[in-house]
């Protein structure tokens, strides 16, 4: 990981083994209700020029579910689990209501062993929520009612809370947008490693404060969407960047190593919007997409991984659980093909599953389907 940081002594002892990382994640902290509904109870269209598909819903009429749970979700608390199970010492900044969501999100990190020292509480508005109606693919539609976590400011920022070796930061909600820089600029003087995952409504209304923050993200991770509106904000003339991909070594090339990243009649390839990112300052680009697997590019380096293969049950918080396990293998010093190995799995596993945590795995058992005998995903590379 790149970053121009001074050196911290306690910092450097937990890189070099002598105790655990440490990582604040930063973002949402929602309840999740999940009902599941049988393909043959709910119609479902698909816009195949469109590249998107649609739950029919029919007004006035009740729908049998399957079944219908309700369980911790939001960016900021899927990734602090998915790192404390990978065994980072972690805490959490995100604004909570006054109401029993909250109470249930604050057990299930005391349940997780993960520290809500920095996690706020108002009057003023509930808790975060989501509703995810999944059925035929169980690549479930989603309501969402942020509630407090628009009300984070940089007002709840402690400066102590930033003595860490990652600031990990999610999606931000609306008004709380506006302590991204904040975030980053606190992570930095600290002498912490940022990890970044914007989502499309913080892209597209702060363009701007995102592409300032390019040289301090050590890590950003984009989904397709997400990076096609990273498109406009940056520079497409790079020389060499267009050239092909070659896919060899029994990997199937995915569709993204064709489709690229497009903004209305802008075009660019993976390999010109890596090489983009990187000039601009950024240490490891990580670009997912899905069951079409997904890229990391650092220093002069381009890597593809595809999806490993599970069974779905519901693809929420899958991407969370695959950036957050990218960026704790890098920053515990393994290697941009290791970490896209170990993602890949672990992002899996919860993909075997209705909910975004119950598929996190512990870092023993991921380790030891790493190396066990059944097929990984087999990472290839090129040279940008």
């Amino acid at each position: 990981m790149s970053g121009a940081a001074e050196t911290h002594p306690a910092k450097s002892a937990r890189a070099g083994g002598g105790a655990a990382l440490k990582v604040l994640t930063v973002g949402g902290a929602m309840i999740d209700t999940i009902a599941i509904i049988a393909s043959s109870a709910i119609e479902r269209m698909v816009l195949l020029n469109a590249e998107a598909s649609f739950l029919l819903l029919e007004e006035g009429r009740k729908t049998e579910a399957l079944e219908v749970s309700m369980h911790c979700g939001g960016g900021a608390i899927n990734t602090a689990v998915a790192f404390a199970r990978l065994g980072l010492d972690c805490a959490v900044i995100a604004k909570l209501g006054q109401d029993r969501r909250a109470e249930q999100i604050l057990a299930a990190l005391e349940g997780e062993g993960i520290s809500p020292r920095w996690v706020s509480r108002v009057s003023s508005a509930p808790t975060g929520s989501s509703v995810l109606v999944s059925s035929h693919d169980r690549n479930a539609a989603v309501f969402t009612f942020r509630g407090a976590n628009t009300l984070l400011t940089p007002q709840d920022l402690a400066d102590s809370a930033f003595d860490v070796d990652l600031v990990y930061i999610a999606n931000l909600s609306n008004e709380a947008v506006d302590c991204f820089p904040v975030l980053i600029e606190k992570a930095k003087r600290a002498a912490a490693k940022v990890a970044a995952n914007p989502g499309i409504r913080q892209l597209h209304g702060r363009g701007g404060a995102f592409r300032a923050a390019l040289p301090q993200l050590d890590i950003l991770a984009l989904n397709r969407r997400e990076a096609d509106e990273v498109v406009p904000l940056i520079d497409r003339g790079h020389p060499n960047g267009d050239a092909p991909l070659d896919f060899t070594g029994g990997v199937a090339a995915p569709a993204l190593a064709e489709r690229g990243f497009k903004y209305e009649s802008l075009r660019m390839s993976v390999r010109s919007f890596c090489c983009a990112l990187l000039a601009g300052g950024v240490g490891t680009v990580v670009l997912t997409d899905g069951r079409g697997g997904a890229f990391a590019a650092t220093g002069n380096r381009l890597f593809y991984c595809p999806a490993h293969e599970a069974e779905v049950a519901g693809t929420a918080g899958a991407g969370d659980a695959f950036v957050a396990t990218f960026a704790a293998y890098l920053a515990g010093g393994a290697g941009p093909d290791t970490a896209l190995r170990a993602a890949s799995v672990n992002a899996a596993s919860v993909l075997g599953t209705v909910d975004t945590q119950t598929g996190l795995l512990k870092r023993t058992d991921l380790e030891a389907r790493l190396g066990g005998n059944g097929s990984t995903p087999n990472v290839i590379g090129w040279t940008l």
